[in-house]
């Protein structure tokens, strides 16, 4: 599967965006997927992660509550809604492929795409 994220930017502290990851390749369906992200200067951490169905997600402690992670098989694309953003969540986010939605971990990722950008500044 190959992956492809966007709908990054600019926002202020408070506002929301939606990341997409689009995927191509017809093994979409088997995978479960995850949104990472990584700030200058630290480790790429593993934020949100959905099982294959859309059935069980994965949240780390810094997102929830603010952040939803959905999919839409029939489309092939992952979706990332980030509300009440802080600055502390600009980062560079991908998406990948992960082994399961509870190992929501960049060790258990693969088919890596390109990141896409958010910045959260006033």
């Amino acid at each position: 599967v190959q992956l492809q994220a966007s709908g990054g930017g600019l926002v202020q502290p408070g506002g929301s965006l939606r990341l997409s990851c689009a995927a191509s390749g017809s093994t979409y369906n088997v995978y479960a997927l995850g949104w990472f992200r990584q700030a200058p200067g630290k480790e790429r951490e593993g934020i949100s992660c959905i099982s294959n169905s859309g059935s069980s997600t994965y949240y780390a402690d810094s997102v929830k509550g603010r952040f939803t992670i959905s999919r839409d098989n029939a489309n092939n694309t992952v979706y990332l809604q980030m509300n009440s953003l802080k600055p502390e969540d600009t980062a560079v986010y991908y998406c990948a492929a992960v082994t399961s939605w509870y190992r929501c971990d960049p060790h258990f990722g693969s088919s890596w795409g390109q990141g896409t950008q958010v910045t959260v500044s006033s």
